[in-house]
Order: C-alpha cells, then structure tokens, then sequence
C-alpha cells in the first residue's frame, strides 16, 4: 500500500461538495502538488488527509491507516502544515517543539534538530518570542518546521510558501528534498504553481472539488506550463 491513497474523495457541507471524487496517490520518497484557484478543493483535501476533517465518502489511506476509521491513527503518521492557524498564540516556538517532542515520544536529543530547523528557517532570534506577534511569512516557517520535525512518513504542508521570502522558501524546498531522500511521501497544496512544480514531481490541478488534470511537473513549468494551467482552469 502507498503512503498516500485517495479513491472517490467526496467532502460535502450542507450539501455542497468542497470536494467531489477526488483520486490521489503519493508513493514513498515522491513528492506531489495540489494546485488551483481558492475553493477548489486543496485545503479540504488536505485536512481529510491529516485527519481533521472527515470523508463524506470514499477511501483514505494514510501512512497504511483507514482515516475514515481512525482518524487519530492518520494523524500520527503525518507531519501537517495547515493553510492557516495551528500556532498557539502564548506560546514560543522552542515551546511549540518542546510540545510536539513530548508528545510524540521523541528521544533524547530532538534538541540539536530542533535548533537546526529554527537556525534554517531564520527564526533563531525569534525562537523565545511568542507567536501571537509573529508577521505572516513568520508564522508560516514555524508552521513548516513544526510539521517536519518529527520526521514524518507523510509530510502535508498547505500553503507552505504563501507570503514567505526567499530563504523561508528555500528552506522549505530543502525540507521537501530531505523527506523524500529517507523516503517519505510528501503533498504540498500551493496557489504558485512555478514553486510547485519546483518542488514536485507530479503536479495535480483541481477546479471544483474535481480533478481536472494531472500531468509531471516539468510539463507545467514556465510560461508555456502557465498557458496550459490557465486554459485547464477555465
């Protein structure tokens, strides 16, 4: 079984379909995009996937855990970035890792990784502060950190590149390459379709909670790929 296997997704609120039959796969040490306008379906997807939302129908598999059934054994597979929030406002970074370690039964010596994740994403000087106070391209470098500390089998990370700089991006494409090198399975839900298919190999474009195209991601890549993605979305 894939890390990663979705048949038939269907994600409905009061009667509407935020996503509607979606198929997806991710094998180990492959990396994929989900790419789109805003309501297509990314973010929904993605959240199924971590665990948090539940499938209205369908089969999901994370990690070799039925998220339908057990939600809770999903989301211990998974690293998980969200699109928004997921930050405690109070709490420092250094706080939010010494958290995640404790919860996830790290072993001694998280410390020296979790001091390189910070040092990496420039948030080092930032890492006693809290992040009530932190810019958005801050928050969003914590968030990476945090859903790739641990190391996970499946790395979801929505939106990892939304209002970051340049070095918070290269770090993340940094994350993304390690990941896969060790052989996990990683998704990124993106708007800015040039870093997905930077840091992809297959990129998906969804519109309406469907699935509209799939194709490698050197196919949409520059400005030809960029005709091709608009003409999809229409």
């Amino acid at each position: 079984m894939l890390p990663v296997e979705v048949s038939g997704l269907v994600v409905a609120y009061d009667g509407v379909r935020a996503v509607d039959g979606l198929d997806l796969s991710v094998s180990a040490g492959d990396s994929v995009a989900l790419v789109g306008r805003n309501g297509a379906g990314k973010s929904t997807t993605m959240r199924v996937l971590a665990g948090l939302v539940p499938a209205s129908h369908g089969t999901v598999h994370v990690g070799g855990v039925d998220a339908r059934r057990d939600p809770t054994g999903a989301r211990w597979k998974v690293g998980y970035c969200p699109d928004t929030g997921g930050l405690i406002p109070r709490a420092t970074p250094w706080e939010h890792l010494q958290l995640a370690a404790s919860i996830r039964g790290m072993p001694p010596g998280w410390e020296s990784r979790a001091s390189e994740l910070l040092d990496r994403f420039d948030l080092t000087d930032a890492a006693d502060r809290v992040t009530a106070g932190f810019s958005h391209g801050m928050g969003r470098r914590t968030s990476v950190v945090l859903a790739a500390f641990h190391e996970p089998e499946v790395l979801l990370l929505d939106e990892p590149f939304d209002g970051v700089d340049p070095l918070g991006v290269e770090a993340t494409m940094q994350v993304v390459a390690e990941a896969r090198l060790r052989g996990a399975a990683v998704l990124i839900s993106t708007h800015l379709l040039q870093l997905a298919t930077q840091a992809t190999s297959e990129v998906l474009v969804l519109t309406r909670g469907r699935l509209a195209a799939a194709a490698p991601a050197d196919e949409l890549a520059g400005d030809v790929g960029q005709q091709r993605y608009r003409a999809l979305l229409t």
